[in-house]
């Protein structure tokens, strides 16, 4: 399982899928699942969801395929292109960075986002981050109709130079770890599923639009109704100098469970998971003897707080992998985690029959 889920991140890695624009990835993500003959069903935003039958709570298993960047915002006369950010790109880290401009297969155009020259700054330039709206990419071009040549236009999207890179010790280090780690774990869940004599009915889903606003996987749970949902996202690594103070998350520390999230700029909305689900992982974790960190963040966010809404609510929770650099280019997280992440769902949900709890006064 381990070399599967290196195998299938390395390559989610280098498919682009901006946010509203994950095409590329859901027809990797299917074309995989048809592999291992499941059956996918796809929605108008392209949501993509597999079925495994079972008796008991009907569970939602979820997480996003999309990944942030950037929309062709200007094209200007002398060919160099002006970027509008999507999703929460951090403009301190985006001078010199190499982008791909998504066209489409074959004919995706590299690109630079432009640093301006080191003897031409002024002191206080030397100190200061440029504000997006004044970077632009050079893509090598020379003009406005060189670049409408090539077929970029307003609008196309722009992401990271897809990068994938095994370091020491089992890390993984590339663009859009967030949330291809997810997806990586879900094709192996899916084979699990796939396999497994009895269970809870599962739904297996891959989503849009988290980056942008959070909002596709709340048709997908609007159609599907679940009585459970279970979220897969990173979950901000504490094991670095600057993050010390934030928390006790670790790389190679295991899964980690979210206890509390919320977002307070902007969109006000978090989760605070329910508490049977809370026991189910904890419980699980412990008899298998699985280790499982624990997180309680501020400024974090996953589409799960609106999939907690639908119908009466939903029993939910965040779980997730410890990952370093959030949102940057260069995402790091440790493979090892992931292993451990699906062996942890594969127990817990296999745990939960038919009579089930949800009944918050069982736990609490």
């Amino acid at each position: 399982m381990k070399d599967k889920i290196r195998k299938d991140l390395m390559e989610l890695m280098l498919v682009p899928g901006l946010s509203g624009h994950e095409d590329r990835v859901r027809r990797r993500l299917k074309n995989s699942l048809a592999g291992q003959g499941i059956k996918t069903e796809s929605d108008c935003l392209g949501n993509l969801h597999a079925h495994f039958a079972g008796e008991g709570p009907r569970v939602m298993l979820f997480t996003h395929m999309d990944q942030l960047g950037f929309i062709v915002r200007k094209i200007e006369a002398d060919g160099f292109l002006r970027l509008e950010r999507l999703g929460g790109v951090p403009e301190r880290a985006l001078a010199a960075q190499d982008v791909l401009i998504c066209v489409a297969e074959g004919r995706d155009v590299a690109g630079t986002i432009a640093h301006k020259s080191h003897h031409a700054t002024s002191p206080d330039e030397k100190y200061s981050v440029t504000p997006y709206a004044n970077l632009y990419v050079d893509a090598g071009f020379s003009s406005a109709a060189a670049v409408e040549a090539a077929g970029i236009r307003i609008g196309q999207p722009v992401v990271y130079a897809p990068f994938a890179e095994s370091r020491a010790e089992d890390k993984i280090c590339g663009t859009s770890v967030d949330d291809r780690a997810g997806c990586a774990v879900l094709l192996a869940m899916a084979d699990k599923l796939r396999k497994r004599s009895s269970g809870p009915p599962v739904d297996l889903c891959f989503t849009v639009l988290e980056e942008f606003n959070l909002r596709g996987a709340q048709t997908l749970a609007q159609q599907l109704q679940p009585d459970i949902a279970i979220q897969l996202d990173l979950m901000l690594a504490t094991d670095t100098p600057d993050m010390a103070s934030r928390g006790d998350m670790v790389l190679g520390g295991g899964p980690g469970m979210s206890l509390y999230s919320f977002h307070g700029r902007g969109t006000l909305n978090g989760v605070i998971p329910h508490p049977a689900m809370v026991s189910l992982f904890e419980a699980s974790a412990k008899a298998h003897n699985i280790p499982l960190q624990r997180s309680a963040q501020t400024g974090v966010l996953t589409d799960l707080s609106y999939v907690q809404l639908i119908g009466k609510g939903v029993a939910s929770i965040d779980m997730g992998f410890p990952m370093r650099a959030s949102h940057s280019a260069r995402e790091v997280c440790d493979l090892n985690d992931l292993v451990q992440l699906t062996d942890l769902l594969h127990v817990a949900i296999s745990s939960i029959s038919p009579d089930f709890s949800l009944n918050r006064d069982d736990y609490t």
